[in-house]
């Protein structure tokens, strides 16, 4: 496959008339933690190539600290407002005493040097890293009128401190005890309702810090994959998805505050991870012979079969290329890579079946569906975006992509690619049986169907593809093939029997396939190929 070929024409095209989201996009979401159930306020910044994803953290701006993310700041306690902050948390929950929020004007928001979200570490030289909520609240409250505190900023800000809807304040009742989940600021502020004094200059020579996004991980796009289920279940996350980086590592689920939300991202993402893969395969085509093509290659989710417990699956990296249909557990990369597949099939022996796509009549709404902008209720179902590849003896892979825009690039890289391979082989030959003689089926592009005896080759029966009027078989090794006689317009019976009777009937249903579509211009159109191409 390293013998240098010609570039073969475009390979897939995204219709024109459709819009296509943009390759470059920000804003901001939540990133989901599934061992700490937890989800983190994150920046997304997604180019072409990479997901940038970007976590809060302070930074000093001004002056420099040998440890800028651990602080210690000085507090001086007034009668009017206090220290100025409330804080949430508390070991007893399992989690850090928090600042959770910062009184504008007062003590705490004077320094500059205190944020919502920084743990609380020391207070007057005290490690209340394992204290609980009570016990941090009496500390701050007898610490005396001068509070020296250190802290650290959580850039995973844990989500004790995003309050649900309806949830209680702080309560104002003097004999009611403070909860380590809601702010516990009354103890800390005193009146609040008393005018804070002019906050002081700041000196030039003290540091100065704020809060910005950082970037946390990169994730290049090439060969990545997302997907919108739990991992290894056919259950759909809600409004999220998850997006992996090629080697499987880096998977990072990804929160919005609305499907449509979730759809836009997920889609650019989908786009530019598609436009990488066809970067990559033409890059990849160069370097190849003719008959080692690739047509299409892309991530796919695959049903494990006799699973009992609910639907299980996972994800298998597919391809065509040349001959041969794919399956990889992992993303082929160098040459060698090719020869570690999974499993190979035969294109011209498998048979592409899509299970159901729901399409509107309205073509606005299709061209919305194909882009994945849309969902249609009958599109919830498990089997809306899936397909199937017939092996043979009953064998099948069941596979279930992300978006229709991808199903309709698979359905036509399968048409593609079948009808390249026979194209290029021209005709197949399988040995068979019949009355007890063995005997030579052979299906040619040009001729059609041809039984010849098995030893010398003589022909016994010839018909074209258009003489073929239908077949039955019993699902095991015999088939019935009716043909029209071209001069007696009667109908006769051939029947033979096949050691690999479906691979015969899936490589029949190709070539007739193939042949079809070499006098149908709508396929050579959409597929790009030139006018003299079925004739060389």
């Amino acid at each position: 496959m390293n013998v240098t070929g010609k570039q073969p024409p475009e390979l897939i095209e995204r219709p024109a008339s459709l819009p296509v989201p943009t390759s470059t996009k920000s804003g901001i979401a939540l990133l989901y933690n599934e061992e700490t159930n937890n989800t983190y306020d994150v920046c997304l910044k997604l180019t072409k190539e990479v997901l940038t994803i970007q976590k809060l953290d302070v930074v000093c701006t001004r002056g420099s600290e040998s440890h800028v993310n651990h602080r210690t700041v000085v507090l001086r306690r007034q009668a009017a407002g206090g220290l100025g902050l409330s804080i949430k948390g508390g070991a007893e929950h399992n989690v850090p005493v928090v600042i959770s929020k910062i009184f504008k004007d007062q003590v705490a928001d004077q320094t500059g040097k205190l944020f919502v979200g920084d743990a609380v570490l020391q207070v007057n030289g005290i490690n209340v890293e394992h204290c609980t909520h009570e016990e941090v609240v009496h500390l701050l409250r007898t610490a005396g009128d001068e509070v020296t505190i250190a802290v650290r900023y959580l850039r995973e800000v844990p989500s004790f401190l995003k309050l649900p809807l309806g949830s209680p304040g702080p309560s104002s009742e003097p004999g009611r005890g403070s909860s380590s989940l809601f702010d516990s600021g009354l103890h800390l502020n005193g009146n609040g309702n008393n005018t804070a004094p002019s906050p002081p200059s700041p000196s030039a020579n003290q540091p100065k810090y704020e809060k910005r996004w950082l970037d946390a991980v990169s994730l290049p796009l090439l060969m990545a994959r997302v997907s919108r289920y739990n991992a290894g279940t056919d259950k759909l996350r809600s409004n999220c998805f998850e997006v992996s980086a090629l080697d499987g590592v880096g998977t990072n689920i990804l929160q919005f505050c609305t499907a449509a939300e979730s759809t836009d991202w997920l889609q650019a993402m989908s786009t530019n991870i598609s436009d990488l893969t066809l970067e990559n395969i033409k890059i990849i085509n160069q370097y190849s012979s003719p008959d080692g093509q690739i047509v299409h290659m892309g991530w796919a989710s695959e049903s494990i079969e006799g699973s009992t417990a609910g639907h299980k699956s996972t994800f298998k990296f597919l391809a065509l290329r040349g001959p041969y249909f794919y399956i990889f557990r992992r993303p082929p990369i160098s040459a060698a890579d090719w020869g570690q597949a999974e499993t190979t099939y035969n294109l011209y022996e498998v048979l592409f079946k899509v299970h159901k796509l729901w399409m509107a009549e309205d073509c606005w709404l299709q061209a919305r569906l194909y882009l994945g902008l849309e969902h249609s209720p009958e599109q919830q179902d498990n089997e809306s975006l899936c397909f199937s590849i017939l092996v043979g003896h009953g064998q099948s892979h069941a596979f279930r992509v992300e978006l229709a825009s991808e199903l309709a690039v698979w359905e036509k890289s399968f048409q593609r690619a079948v009808f390249l391979e026979v194209q290029r082989i021209r005709s197949k030959s399988y040995v068979c049986s019949s009355q007890g003689n063995v005997l030579s089926f052979t299906v040619d592009f040009g001729s059609g169907f041809t039984c010849s005896e098995g030893t010398s080759k003589t022909p016994l029966w010839r018909y074209k593809f258009s003489q073929l009027k239908g077949s039955s078989d019993d699902g095991k090794t015999r088939v019935k093939l009716l043909f029209k006689n071209a001069e007696s317009k009667q109908i006769e019976m051939k029947e033979l029997e096949f050691a690999n009777l479906t691979a015969v009937l899936h490589c029949i249903h190709s070539f007739i396939a193939a042949k079809v579509a070499s006098v149908d211009p709508l396929f050579t159109c959409s597929q790009g190929f030139p006018g003299n191409f079925m004739n060389s």
